[in-house]
């Protein structure tokens, strides 16, 4: 039995359902069979998210009214908070859990979670953390890197990330190159992430490049928006990439596009490692640079590859490589298939979030 019945909250900017989005929308769903009234408040526009979490039977507060959530957004969130009379908020990414000091403020009862994915990276982030109730990292790594900004190991939770495939509108491919303007008759690869400097694009639009020298007939789309992207339309240009690399924010039809893709690859630091384990579920094969997200989601030479960030030429070698070797695509396919159901269960994901709420209430 629960202690409380009051609302939790969910706070995510808006996002679409693959990475980070994808594990919020299992979690929401999850602590609603649960038993527990659930609501979720977007701190930003875009992505598709919200009508999905509305289909679902979740009530979703849209509070952001700029592509990045801004301080009018918490605001708002602290003003959800004290109207739903929430027990608990939960944030997922790092403008969201600078947003949990106000909402304490403002409704001081209100216990105050944040999902941390991503090793904080200065003291100003490890100063966020040490003040909110509780954090829960998604694996034992990011949660070592909270203990040393500080945060009590009494307050760490590490809750490893779950995932369910997710077919889509089972969009012919023919209809997903319509939507997106792409060539079906073409080879599609895909990376979603925030353009951001962590994200190390010039790996990925370098990689790109080299593989349109050796493997003809190839497009590639990146999913994300940020203070990177006219750097990166810049370098497609310098490299002559336009017909190749498609760059969008937002891709509503991103669980169709996956069923079509025949990799997906990340460049560098990403939350939730982007997509990579949206992909596993859907048996598409990855390659990713070495981060922590990488190392946790990936079983280098039984799922896909994680590669070295030097020399940058091996994340285009390991793509043509995996590409060429057909048996091997195959074989990477069916065990990320397992290891996805096997190892990142959501019934285990949404107990484990479960398990800190109820500690905290």
């Amino acid at each position: 039995m629960h202690r409380a019945r009051r609302p939790v909250l969910i706070a995510l900017r808006g996002l679409d359902p693959v990475g980070t989005g994808r594990q919020a929308e299992l979690l929401a769903r999850g602590l609603t069979s649960g038993g527990r009234d659930v609501h979720v408040a977007i701190t930003s526009t875009g992505g598709s998210l919200a009508p999905r979490l509305r289909t679902a039977g979740i009530e979703v507060h849209e509070i952001g009214r700029r592509p990045v959530a801004d301080v009018a957004a918490g605001v708002r969130l602290a003003g959800l908070v004290r109207r739903l009379g929430a027990g608990s908020l939960l944030t997922f990414g790092r403008r969201q859990a600078a947003m949990a000091g106000l909402a304490r403020l403002a409704a001081p009862g209100v216990r105050t979670i944040v999902h941390v994915a991503v090793p904080p990276r200065h003291r100003g982030e490890g100063r966020v953390l040490r003040r909110v109730d509780g954090v829960v990292a998604i694996s034992e790594a990011v949660a070592e890197a909270c203990r040393r900004h500080g945060v009590a190991g009494g307050r760490i939770a590490a809750v490893v990330p779950g995932i369910e495939p997710d077919q889509g509108a089972g969009l012919a491919r023919e209809a997903v190159a319509e939507r997106l303007g792409l060539d079906p008759a073409c080879e599609w690869t895909l990376s979603v992430t925030p353009l951001v400097a962590e994200a190390r694009l010039e790996r990925l639009i370098w990689g790109v490049d080299q593989l349109g020298v050796v493997r003809r007939g190839m497009q590639h789309v990146l999913v994300g928006s940020g203070p990177q992207l006219r750097r990166v339309w810049r370098r497609a240009r310098v490299q002559h990439l336009a017909e190749r690399l498609f760059v969008m924010p937002h891709c509503e039809i991103l669980p169709d596009l996956l069923g079509h893709v025949v990799l997906v690859w990340q460049s560098g630091v990403t939350a939730c490692g982007g997509v990579i384990l949206d992909a596993m579920a859907r048996g598409v094969p990855v390659v990713a640079v070495a981060t922590a997200a990488a190392r946790q989601l990936v079983a280098s030479g039984e799922t896909g590859w994680i590669v070295p960030a030097v020399p940058e030429s091996e994340l285009p070698r390991r793509a043509f490589t995996m590409l060429e070797n057909e048996a091997e695509r195959v074989r990477f396919s069916t065990t990320a298939r397992d290891r996805a159901a096997g190892v990142f269960s959501v019934e285990r994901m949404v107990a484990g979030f479960a398990a800190v709420l109820d500690e905290l209430a």
